[in-house]
């Protein structure tokens, strides 16, 4: 890659052909978010051996430079970790509560597999002896035992984002302890966001270095990363196509036994039926998905553990020998090739396994761990050991043996609780779509679509048109096509191990490189776990030509279109990166701007996070007039899931005072909702504005105070400054907006900062110059504000690849030209708008 691809965005500005550093912190470092008080020195304190034999080159790695106070570059928002957002204790019964409501949301799709694991196990492998039916049994119940039960409940559920579980969860645990994400738009400030997170350092610290240096070095390494992200999303999206079609025909088909006529057209239409009417009712809302869904699946779970329990004493309770993993060896050896074929039917008793991880961000670890741990693990087991026991006594059953196993005067009423469980199953994986897709658009891996939030206490209650309507023909075409459970089944086990692989080599990477578990302990997890999933995806993949080619379509689709408009991404934000305009140029037009200033506010949304974006140039050349305050905003993600109210803007002043240019930064979460219109947003930014003027002022007066009582070791050292000589300071590091905090909080924090500070610089005349830009900002308030929108293209280079000219010249473009227009996606009226397009060349 040249070394132009790998631009990093900085406080830096170029002035006739040299560069300085706009200071800041701009070096990387490990930290906990208790510790964002103290700061470390920079090493050039320290004597020279002491640098090079007290700390060496992990202190080196570890350093983060003090604070440059600086009036054209001053950090209104120092959160300093005293609001930190602390879970709090959960009561037992509430727990509990949670656990129950876990059955409807997290355990619908692994509850209804018992409708087709035998059915489709033994359709590759005849039954000829007991040996064929407790090997199987054996299979599935260590397969339960092993991948949901150790695997997920005891480890990768703890490898959660501050409460947010799933594939790209674990990707930005990851960015955000190393800069792995292709995006350079990465602050040090966001490190001080109370929810951020970062923990101290362990005795493994120089190999976890080591691995995080690696994969910021390596360019390949990150792009690697993001693809297996990419792949493990793209088969979520793809589970959400096959998990309604097969859940849904494999409980109608249990008509074609009860009803007579009822073949396999009848149950193709009554099943497009249903799936029709389920993807209608989704603009409706699921907001009461735990409590509505979780009594159906209670009875659910209810059911399927009474039958298995009346199924295994009737008819053969000796097969609970199966506990034996002896007879999975018998099973392979006499059954050797359709045995391996038979595993692609046997890993279906786990579909829905990685819901309990990208579901937790509804509920909480111990809530997932009991429910399954004493509800569905049994009730599965004892479902499975009864159909083994009905088998033992009617081989010839296996087609349908979920249906013969239930008594005849109960089949109405279980077929009911079936079709009602594969329906809430299908729910829970339509859902965990559209979270999946929001939480990629949020990391720039997604076009830009609409999304419509169904509820208002519910901020993972989502519904996004597009992706709702594309799921539901895709269903409708694959129960069409296939027919069969048995096909579309085949289809099913490889987008199921294969979001498994990518969960263990990123669990795998968070040990290593966050937890910092012994090397031995870190290594078993993929030597294990990783082992037997190979062994179930060459299985699956055997299947390619029987249907498993459907969801590697599907992801091949989506991997594309996804790492298209990332790769595009990236290329125009580098190219933005590189066209800053320089401060220079600036400086040469003053504080008019080559232009006329007109009373108004101007707001430039722009992707930057520093420097002044190239598209302002275009506005100076295309209108007439400017107005007299301009801030340049820029709607950034973080990798973490929420950013409280009261951190989520970041202000600085741009070009000196009487140029009247601020740069705003709103900053947001995956998984946060953007709510506020642009009347909101307005107020929100105007009062941030100006509480950042007083509070620049303030920081301002107390510099030039303590520089008169010749107080130079304070500014030497932020430690001292910013926890022992001043602790006023406490006072300007407070954020903004408070949303939270009480007056009588402000008040005794405005009371110790007057205790602290000299009398000469607390003084109750209020500074001219503040008072003058006060004035003129509420003039320009008065006058309305105008919205500049950048409408920014990228074409590649006539010498470049034909392969990027296909990428950037036709996919991404279309992309661009369908996806949701910017106006809409910022929330800002259409009235007040004005747009500019710019082409870069890449």
């Amino acid at each position: 890659m040249e070394e132009e691809d790998r631009i990093e965005e900085s406080s830096r500005v170029r002035l006739r052909g040299r560069t300085f550093s706009g200071g800041g912190v701009n070096e990387s470092r490990w930290v906990d978010g208790s510790e964002v008080d103290s700061e470390s020195p920079p090493l050039s304190l320290f004597d020279d051996n002491e640098a090079k034999e007290g700390y060496g080159s992990l202190r080196r790695r570890l350093v983060k430079k003090p604070k440059r106070v600086d009036s054209f570059d001053v950090e209104a928002m120092e959160i300093a970790g005293t609001h930190g957002h602390h879970p709090k204790d959960i009561s037992t019964w509430r727990t509990l509560a949670l656990a129950f409501q876990t059955l409807g949301v997290v355990y619908g799709d692994m509850g209804t597999s018992p409708l087709y694991v035998f059915s489709d196990v033994f359709s590759k492998v005849k039954i000829e002896s007991e040996v064929d039916i407790l090997g199987a049994l054996s299979l599935v119940m260590y397969t339960i035992a092993l991948l949901p039960l150790v695997k997920y409940v005891f480890v990768v559920l703890k490898a959660n984002d501050n409460g947010e579980g799933g594939t790209f969860a674990l990707y930005s645990l990851i960015c955000r302890y190393a800069k792995v994400n292709m995006l350079p738009n990465r602050q040090p400030a966001d490190e001080q966001i109370s929810s951020f997170r970062l923990k101290l350092p362990t005795p493994e610290l120089e190999r976890a270095l080591s691995i995080k240096e690696t994969l910021e070095r390596r360019s390949s390494l990150k792009t690697l990363l993001l693809l297996l992200v990419l792949m493990g999303t793209s088969m979520v999206i793809g589970d959400g196509i096959l998990t309604p079609a097969i859940s849904v025909m494999s409980a109608v088909s249990g008509l074609q036994g009860a009803v007579k006529g009822f073949d396999t057209t009848a149950v193709v239409v009554f099943s497009i039926v249903i799936l029709v009417a389920l993807f209608s009712i989704q603009q409706f809302g699921t907001s009461k998905v735990g409590f509505s869904f979780a009594p159906a699946l209670a009875l659910w779970f209810f059911s399927l553990g009474s039958i298995g329990i009346y199924n295994l004493v009737k008819y053969d309770i000796t097969v609970i020998k199966a506990v034996n993993p002896a007879y999975i060896y018998f099973f392979f050896k006499k059954n050797s090739k359709d045995a391996w074929s038979a595993l692609g039917g046997c890993i279906l008793c786990i579909t829905g396994a990685e819901a309990m991880f990208a579901d937790l961000g509804h509920f909480s670890v111990p809530a997932i761990q009991i429910a399954f741990t004493f509800v569905v693990f049994p009730c599965l087991l004892l479902a499975y050991m009864g159909q083994a026991a009905f088998l033992m006594k009617y081989p010839e059953s296996s087609d349908r043996i979920f249906y013969d196993s239930v008594l005849e005067s109960l089949f109405w009423p279980v077929f009911v609780i079936a079709t009602l469980a594969a329906m809430i199953a299908s729910q829970a994986m339509i859902s965990a779509t559209f979270s999946c897709v929001k939480q990629s658009m949020a990391l720039g891996c997604f076009p830009r679509m609409k999304i419509i939030h169904t509820s208002r206490k519910l901020m993972g209650q989502i519904y996004i048109p597009v992706i709702n309507w594309f799921l539901m023909i895709m269903c409708v075409v694959v129960v069409s096509i296939f027919r069969s459970t048995t096909d579309i089944a085949n289809a099913y086990g490889i987008a199921e191990v294969g979001v498994m692989l990518v969960t263990t080599t990123l669990v795998t990477l968070v040990m290593l490189l966050i937890w910092q578990t012994n090397l031995f302990m870190a290594l078993c997890f993929p030597l294990v776990f990783g082992s037997i999933e190979l062994i179930y995806f060459s299985a699956v993949l055997s299947k390619v030509l029987e249907g498993g080619w459907l969801p590697l379509v599907f992801a091949s689709f989506f991997l594309s279109v996804m790492y298209i408009w990332n790769y595009g991404s990236v290329l125009k934000y580098q190219s933005e990166v590189r066209e800053k305009i320089s401060m220079d140029f600036m400086l040469e037009l003053g504080s008019t701007l080559g232009t006329v200033r007109t009373p108004g506010i101007g707001l430039l949304y722009n992707e930057l996070v520093h420097g002044i974006p190239s598209i302002f140039g275009q506005f100076l050349l295309s209108l007439p007039a400017i107005h007299s305050t301009i801030v340049f905003v820029c709607i950034k993600y973080v990798p973490i899931p929420v950013v409280p109210q009261e951190e989520r803007f970041l202000f600085r002043r741009v070009c000196p005072k009487d140029y009247h240019m601020f740069r705003c930064i709103a900053r947001y979460g995956y998984k946060d909702i953007r709510k506020e219109d642009h009347h909101a947003f307005e107020q929100l930014l105007v009062q941030s504005l100006e509480n950042f003027l007083r509070k620049e002022a303030q920081e301002l007066a107390l510099e030039s105070g303590l520089q008169e009582m010749d107080l130079d070791s304070v500014s030497v050292s932020s430690r001292d400054y910013s926890t022992r000589d001043v602790p006023d300071n406490e006072e300007l590091k407070v954020p903004l907006m408070l949303g939270t905090r009480s007056e009588e909080a402000e008040t005794s924090n405005s009371e110790a900062a007057s205790a602290a500070l000299p009398s000469s610089i607390m003084s109750s005349e209020i500074d001219p110059s503040l008072e003058y830009e006060l004035s003129a900002f509420r003039e320009a308030i008065d006058s309305g504000f105008t919205y500049f929108l950048a409408h920014g293209d990228v074409r590649a280079k006539k010498n470049s690849f034909f392969l990027k000219k296909l990428v950037i010249n036709y996919l991404y473009a279309f992309l661009r030209r369908n996806c949701r227009a910017g106006a809409a996606n910022m929330s800002v009226p259409h009235m007040n708008i004005l747009q500019v397009g710019m082409t870069y060349m890449v």
